[in-house]
């Protein structure tokens, strides 16, 4: 198996196969980005392909020895903001179609008490707690994600998380 730094260098090259080696292993981890900023599969999806994109364009912005997984769920998180950013986003509202069969998307996983106190939070508060808790990536991939120091990205954890306890005391 190539290291990354000769990954990097074939994927510049416009070798496909070293492209997604690079890619492919975080692919699962940017739909779930995507997914916890969008809310709607299907937007999740459309965003993780646009970013895949986006990431084989802008290669040349890769550092050889960069981490290519803060990289790519940048481009994400990016991506997302862009869509939720568009002019349709605010206007259509989709009614909510009951996926019965599906895996992590299912209804009951909404249901919870969690669930419901994440989806109360703004995205801006939602994500660095994804980030840190369920993709269980370190402060300074938090960081780098949002674009902050690993101090800021604590900070950012530890603000959204404050939002969130109110929402989960018992009565």
């Amino acid at each position: 198996m190539p290291t990354q730094p000769n990954l990097v260098s074939a994927a510049r090259s416009g070798d496909a196969d070293a492209f997604d080696e690079l890619i492919g292993a975080h692919l699962e981890t940017g739909y779930r980005v995507a997914l916890a900023i969008l809310r709607n599969p299907d937007e999740a999806r459309d965003a993780l392909q646009d970013s895949a994109f986006k990431a084989w364009r802008r290669l040349g912005q890769l550092k050889d020895g960069g981490a290519a997984r803060a990289w790519f769920l940048t481009i994400v998180a990016n991506q997302c903001r862009s869509v939720r950013r568009g002019r349709w986003w605010s206007v259509v509202t989709l009614p909510s179609v009951d996926r019965s069969g599906r895996d992590f998307e299912t209804a009951s996983a909404q249901s919870t008490d969690l669930q419901r106190a994440l989806a109360a939070l703004p995205a801006e508060d939602r994500l660095p707690l994804f980030l840190h808790f369920y993709l269980d990536l370190p402060l300074e991939e938090v960081g780098a994600v949002l674009g902050l120091s690993a101090a800021g990205a604590k900070t950012r954890v530890y603000r959204a998380a404050r939002k969130l306890r109110p929402g989960l005391e018992l009565d």
